[in-house]
Formats: structure tokens, C-alpha cells, sequence
């Protein structure tokens, strides 16, 4: 029986071919395209605007990134992501990709699916409308962190919409992480780093209304809650209602976010915050459309076809606490202790549609509902520090620190009456089936995992140009209890590994090479009946990176290897218990990207992807996952009128496939490209307006092939808003 936890999808659908694109040749073009203005925007300051004109300087309180919220910039100038230690984008030896808060509040990024589906080499599946997983270079992002601390997603992939109004920025190193994310997949790491309170009052609010009658409601109110400022909150609210593309769907979230900060003494700093958000979505998809018809041919629903009930619904819940102590020592050492608490829920009435229909009658699907429930409870506990020390003449960097996590889940699958009832050719999709008492049969999950870690790297200055990061990091993963009536009994520990060497080929470029590497426990078990060792993983990069224009643009070109060994795959049956194989995959490809300032008032993000996807047996594998992926965003603030700001952004993907049933049968999305225009004009100091408009070309799209179901992605849409400020 298929469980909301791990359901078992069936068909899928071929798309007519779109407009061929030759994204090599279009990235080069827009590459060169944004480059030479830059270039000469630079010599015309080297050569004419020196005498008249000197450059904006920033000066940083210390040595960690300032809020993005504060400029108007497309990249950052520090990271610690990677490491903990506070480096500069070009100092880092793996790739970053940072989305500031101007990028989001330019294009209205209001949430992470928005956010990730524009950010190189990542993309999203979103394989039901609360339910979405991501990958990055061939394989499944899980590692999701809050300001630097965090454990994989419990079952890979995220539940409902999580929203962005609370964070500065979201920063993605790709890659496995094995110094900081030592269990997981050796595919990215995203950071959503939280906004913190202001010392000087600000406050800003934003109200907007969009297609299918989506209303929104943004308000942050910062300041000092004391006359010697030394104690400031924060709070940030944001309401969204309306309905959808998609049939009898309603989505509507609430967020709430309180921080408060206090300097206990000039060194010590203690804050504490708490994020709340909760998605009710009536209507939900449980599974998507079947994609292909019993004589093989391609099914092709509209765009707003849903196979839910009218009493459908999936609601989730997520609370964050957290608290932070961090000490600065008067010998630029500091230390940075973090305590957090998550209560992640889901309870819901779904309807899932399975089978195969006949063309000629659209006879052929059958009945599934399920009322679930689920809670996820984590405790995370992160402490570290991190600083420099003399050796041999020159002065090192050094960070070091444990972590402890315990996470629990306890979730149950009540499976309605009526499973297998055979459906009409409307009634799989027009949500007339009627609501069944939830006591047909159950199943679900208890179970508790905790994991350890102690992890070190240092940064060597070998000399003045040459720079070696070395570190490791040792975790115990212990996991107890059952999952859908198999056993989630694991115990696995590894020490990971950490290497990066940078060389400055000048003072604005770098070369860099770095090997990482991460494990992930298993519970499923082989033919023998003995549990698969661990996912083991291994990334492998070299690279060019640069800043330029007073160090206001980031640029970037690399080239990757990515390994997973031992992945568990379905191998068959003894009697009705699933016996799995472990199984290999690796990636290879080069990424490039160029973020941030490009001239006086123009701002862009350009990303490319391209890889390759091969199994043990050198046969392409992961066939939903694109090959090619080209990220661009821009925004001018025109010189003549400079209170207007236009821009664009496109996001385009490869051909993607899932084969329905070998070897005759496949689903194949080809590759297509979403364009976004957005526009802003600022009324006053204090109040704007601006508009914006997605899949201007009205692309008609499969969201994911990651199942054999799926379903349409939205289609031409809008909104227009109104900003206060204060």
C-alpha cells in the first residue's frame, strides 16, 4: 500500500517538443554579453571617473557579512557556509551561490522553491503541490540548514511552502560538504541565514495581489528596545491567501518570526528567536496525473487538471527555536554556541488516483484515500570557535567545535474504505468522490535517530599567494525503532575528509582544487537479510574564481566529479518483505557563474550547468534530472529615470525522461525556458510600486519526471504590490 511517507507512483506523460535551445552557445552570448560592459564601465572609472568620483567603501564592524538587506547587491562578499570560517567567495575551494534579499524582493522570491528553481545547478521537483525535493548535480539535496545548523530532511524532501520573508539570503554550496554536512548526499548544502534585529528603528511594509486572487501581507518592524542600544528585537509577519491554477487547490500560510539580541557585556552577544509557519492547503495533490495511456500513448490533461477531492486537504506546521551564545576574545578568537528546537507536522485527508486509463473511455483508474498524520521533532545542539594563530612567520586560520542532534518521528497512515474502487472518466479529476470513513487498515513509523560530531579545519598560509584548508569531520549516526512495518535499525560512524588549495594567480583571480567527502546510514536490508552499509560520497573540484569591480562581482568556472557508492535500490522479493541492493552513480560536468555588480545600477546572476549522469555500468542514469541548466537573472536601475528599476530572468533546463516500462515506454519533458519580467518604480523615498509577471510566454511544462506521475507547472502569471518603507 502506498504511504504518504513513501509513496509508489505510477505513469507519466511525453510533452510536445518546445523550442530547441543551444544553451552553451546562449550562455556564452549572454556571458560575453554582460562582461563587456563591465569591462568598460571599469576602465571608464580607471580612466575618467577617479578625479570626480571615488568608490563607495563599506566598513564592517568585523570580519563576517554584513546583511544583505543593507545593499542593493546580487552577491556577498564573505561566506561561511562551507567551513565556519568567514571567507570571501573567491577564498572558498567549492562552488557557493548566494540569493540576497534583493534578488528575492526584486522578483518576489517568496518562497524556497522560487528561490532554489533560480540558483546554479540546482533544480526542484516538485512531484505534488505540498511536496517537493531537490537536486544538485545528478543527486538529492537533504541538507537543509538554519544559520549554519541543521540535519537531513527526514524523508528527503520538503513539506509545503516555506516561505522567505525571514531570511536575509540563502547560500547553496554544491558538492558534498563533509567538513560541516557530513552525512547526506554528495549533491549541496543550502543555508537559510535568519534576519536579526537592527540597533536604529526601521520597519517596512508590503502588500500585494496577484493571479487566481492570491492576496499578501508583509510587515518588519526592527529596532532598539533600549536608549543605550544594547538590546534590539525583531519581528517579521506575512500572511498569504487565494487560490490556483489548479482545480478546487487553495493554498493559504501564516509566518510569524521574533528574535531578540542582548549584549550581555562589549563581547558577549545572546540571542534568542522562534519562526512559526503554517500551510493549509485545501484541495492538495496526493500523487499526480497519469502520464501515459494503455496503448502507449501520452496522455495530455490540461494545465489545471487535479485528481483531488473536494475534500482534500494537507496542512503542515513548522516551529523553529532557537538560541545562540557567541563570545568574542580579545585576540580575534571567538566562540559560538547554538541550541535549537524544531517541531515539524503534517496532518491531511487525501485522495490518490492510480492506474492506467484507456484512451478511448478514460476508464481504467482506481481509488486511494488516506488520512495522515506525522511529527518530527528535532534537538540540535552546535558549538564552535574559530580564530587565527601564528606558525612558522605567518598568521593561520583555525576552527573547531562538535555537534549533537536527536530527532524523533511518529507517523500513522489511516487507509480509507473503498481502495480500488474503479473511477469514471470525470471522477478521477473532478473531485465528486466522496469522503470515506478513515478505518479500512493503518501503518506508520516510530522512530528516534541521533547523530555526533566533532569536526576541525584549519586554513594554512603557506604563502602569500598559496592557501591549504585541511579539516575532518567525525560523526556516529545511531538510528532505533520501525518504519512501516520494516526495521529502522542502523549504527554507522566515518570520519570525512576536507581539502582545498587556493592559489591567487593575481589580485582579482584565483585557481583552486578540493576533495570532500560524506556518508549517509541505511536501514533496508539485502537478499541475506543483512542492513547496507552506508552511502558513501565524494566530491572532487577544480576551479577558477575571481572578483572584480571592487570586489562587487563574483565570478566562477568549474569543473566536478561527484561519486555515490552503495545507494539502495529495490531488488526484489522473498515472500512480501523487499529485499534492496546497493547500487553506484557519479556525475561529472562544469559550472559557471557571475553574480553581482555589473555597472552602476545593473545587477545580474548568470548561471550554467552542464553534466553527465552514469550508473555502475556506464549507462545514463537519474533521467529526470536535467543534463543542462542555465540560471539568469538581471535588474537596471535606468540612469535617465532612476526611479525605475526593470529587469528579467529565465530559467532554462534541459530534456528530462522517466521510463514508464522498459524499454519501449518513456515520458520525455523537453527542454524549455521560463521567462520572468519584473519592473519597480519608487513613488517617494519612502513608498514603491512594482509589478511582475512569470512564464511570460505561457510555456506549458511537466513540473518534475522524478515520479512516473506528474503534473503541470503554472502558467502565465502575475502581481503588483505596494512597498512602505521606513
Amino acid at each position: 500500500m502506498p504511504s504518504i511517507a513513501n509513496s509508489i507512483h505510477t505513469p507519466a506523460y511525453f510533452l510536445p517538443p518546445h523550442l530547441t535551445l543551444r544553451p552553451i552557445a546562449l550562455a556564452l552570448t549572454l556571458a560575453l554579453s554582460v562582461t563587456a560592459p563591465a569591462i568598460a564601465f571599469a576602465q571608464q572609472i580607471n580612466s575618467t571617473d577617479t578625479e570626480t568620483k571615488l568608490p563607495e567603501v563599506l566598513v564592517l564592524s568585523n570580519s563576517e557579512q554584513q546583511p544583505t538587506e543593507k545593499t542593493d547587491d546580487y552577491t556577498v562578499s564573505k561566506s561561511n557556509t562551507a567551513t565556519k570560517l568567514d571567507l570571501s567567495l573567491r577564498e572558498t575551494p567549492q562552488s557557493v551561490s548566494v540569493t540576497t534579499s534583493t534578488k528575492m524582493n526584486d522578483f518576489k522570491l517568496d518562497n524556497i522553491n522560487q528561490v532554489l528553481a533560480g540558483t546554479t545547478g540546482v533544480t526542484v521537483e516538485k512531484v505534488e503541490t505540498d511536496r517537493t525535493y531537490y537536486t544538485a548535480r545528478g543527486f538529492d539535496i537533504i541538507n537543509f540548514q538554519y544559520d549554519g545548523v541543521g540535519v537531513p530532511l527526514v524523508f528527503g524532501n520538503q513539506n509545503g511552502d516555506l516561505d522567505t520573508a525571514i531570511y536575509d539570503r540563502v547560500e547553496v554550496v554544491r558538492g558534498a560538504n563533509g567538513l560541516m554536512s557530513s552525512t547526506g548526499n554528495p549533491s549541496a548544502t543550502v543555508n537559510f541565514v535568519r534576519k536579526r534585529p537592527t540597533y536604529d528603528f526601521q520597519a517596512s511594509g508590503d502588500v500585494s495581489y496577484g493571479s487566481w486572487d492570491t492576496r499578501r501581507i508583509d510587515a518588519d518592524v526592527s529596532g532598539a528596545l533600549n536608549s543605550e542600544k544594547t538590546v534590539a528585537a525583531r519581528f517579521v509577519v506575512a500572511q498569504q491567501d487565494g487560490n490556483s491554477y489548479l482545480d478546487r487547490y487553495k493554498p493559504s500560510k501564516s509566518v510569524l518570526y521574533g528574535v531578540i539580541e542582548a549584549n550581555l557585556s562589549d563581547n558577549t552577544l545572546l540571542t534568542v528567536g522562534h519562526n512559526y509557519q503554517k500551510n493549509d492547503s485545501e484541495g492538495a495533490m496526493w500523487g499526480a496525473l497519469p502520464m501515459y495511456y494503455s496503448n502507449g500513448a501520452p496522455t495530455n490533461y490540461g494545465v489545471n487538471t487535479n485528481t483531488s477531492a473536494n475534500w482534500s486537504y494537507w496542512d503542515s506546521e513548522e516551529q523553529r527555536t532557537f538560541a545562540e551564545l557567541n563570545h568574542h576574545f580579545s585576540n580575534d578568537w571567538q566562540w559560538k554556541t547554538t541550541l535549537s528546537y524544531n517541531r515539524l507536522s503534517t496532518d491531511g485527508k487525501l485522495f490518490y488516483v492510480y492506474g492506467t486509463p484507456v484512451q478511448s473511455t478514460g476508464l481504467g483508474l482506481y481509488s486511494y484515500p488516506s488520512m495522515y498524520d506525522s511529527e518530527n521533532k528535532q534537538t540540535l545542539l552546535d558549538s564552535y570557535g574559530t580564530g587565527k594563530y601564528t606558525l612558522g612567520g605567518r598568521q593561520h586560520d583555525l576552527t573547531f567545535g562538535a555537534s549533537w542532534s536527536r530527532s524523533t518521528l511518529d507517523d500513522i497512515s489511516h487507509y480509507g474504505q473503498g481502495v480500488g474502487t474503479p473511477l469514471t472518466a470525470t471522477g478521477a479529476f473532478d473531485g465528486s468522490y466522496p469522503e470515506p470513513s478513515f478505518n479500512a487498515s493503518t501503518a506508520g513509523s516510530t522512530y528516534t535517530d541521533k547523530r555526533q560530531s566533532a569536526y576541525a579545519a584549519t586554513r594554512l598560509n603557506l604563502a602569500d599567494d598559496w592557501k591549504l584548508l585541511i579539516g575532518a569531520n567525525y560523526t556516529d549516526a545511531q538510528s532505533t525503532g520501525i518504519a512501516y512495518g520494516i526495521s529502522h535499525q542502523t549504527s554507522a560512524s566515518a570520519t570525512t575528509p576536507y581539502t582545498g588549495l587556493v592559489y591567487d594567480l593575481n589580485k582579482s583571480v584565483s585557481a583552486y582544487a578540493s576533495y570532500t567527502e560524506i556518508f549517509n546510514p541505511q536501514y533496508q536490508t539485502n537478499a541475506s537479510g543483512a542492513t547496507l552499509a552506508p552511502v558513501t560520497g565524494k566530491s572532487y573540484e577544480l576551479g577558477l574564481k575571481s572578483d572584480l569591480i571592487d570586489r562587487k562581482l563574483n565570478a566562477s568556472a568549474a569543473l566536478f566529479r561527484v561519486e555515490q557508492q552503495n545507494a539502495a535500490e529495490q531488488a526484489g522479493y522473498i515472500g512480501t518483505t523487499a529485499y534492496y541492493r546497493g547500487i553506484n552513480a557519479n556525475s561529472e560536468g562544469v559550472e559557471m557563474e557571475l553574480s553581482g555588480e555589473l555597472a552602476k545600477g545593473w545587477q545580474a546572476n548568470l548561471g550554467y550547468t552542464a553534466m553527465t549522469i552514469k550508473d555502475q555500468d556506464g549507462n545514463p542514469a537519474r533521467t529526470y534530472v536535467p543534463k543542462t541548466l542555465l540560471r539568469m537573472a538581471t535588474t537596471y536601475q535606468v540612469p535617465q529615470l532612476e526611479k525605475l528599476k526593470i529587469g528579467a530572468s529565465f530559467n532554462w533546463q534541459g530534456k528530462t525522461s522517466y521510463v514508464q516500462s522498459a524499454p519501449t515506454n518513456t515520458t520525455t519533458q523537453q527542454g524549455y525556458g521560463l521567462l520572468n519580467l519584473m519592473m519597480r518604480y519608487d513613488i517617494s523615498k519612502q513608498l514603491s510600486v512594482s509589478a511582475n509577471i512569470n512564464n511570460v510566454t505561457n510555456q506549458k511544462y511537466i513540473s518534475s519526471l522524478y515520479w512516473s506521475q506528474a503534473y503541470y507547472g503554472a502558467p502565465i502569471n502575475g502581481s503588483i504590490s505596494l512597498n512602505w518603507k521606513y
